[in-house]
């Protein structure tokens, strides 16, 4: 299962997704054959690493981001992704007008599997303070633990999110 986390700009909350999908699928999930990437629905940051902010507030909580650079979503992850998750609705309007029909089922929120939390939003942190990249892992192991539940459960074709009723 190949797991597409996407933000605006690649900096901040998609690479605490990867970064924290990566860690826990690996402490708390070895049993799933996982492989996660991140990216953002604009080039304002090809090529960087994290916002130092996002890589302090992921440190502090055991999450290694240095090696991972920025991206844009390409036209082939769309059909090299198993799942495509978004950030927020923003993100998912900017993925949905670029997928093709094929790929649209693929595209959910990525709170979507922390339904508990009651939002469906990670909120951007680039304008903010260091609390909010403190919410933003926060928010993101939910999601994480979530996902990993609901990748252990259930199969790739019939994946919905944690708490929904079906189809």
């Amino acid at each position: 299962m190949k797991v597409l986390l996407v933000c605006l700009g690649n900096i901040c909350r998609s690479p605490t997704a990867e970064g924290v999908l990566r860690t826990l699928a690996e402490r708390e999930a070895p049993q799933l054959a996982l492989q996660f990437d991140s990216a953002g629905t604009s080039g304002y940051h090809i090529g960087a690493p994290p916002d130092p902010r996002t890589m302090a507030a992921a440190q502090r909580r055991g999450y290694d981001l240095s090696a991972l650079r920025a991206r844009r979503v390409r036209p082939d992850d769309f059909t090299s992704f198993d799942l495509l998750l978004a950030m927020d609705e923003d993100n998912l309007a900017d993925l949905r007008a670029q997928a093709p029909r094929s790929a649209q089922p693929r595209l959910k929120m990525f709170l979507e599997f922390a339904p508990d939390l009651g939002r469906l939003d990670v909120p951007d942190p680039y304008q903010g303070t260091a609390p909010d990249f403190d919410l933003v892992v926060d928010l993101v192991e939910r999601g994480a633990r979530g996902l990993l539940r609901a990748l252990a459960t259930q199969s790739s074709r019939s994946l919905r999110p944690a708490g929904s009723a079906g189809e």
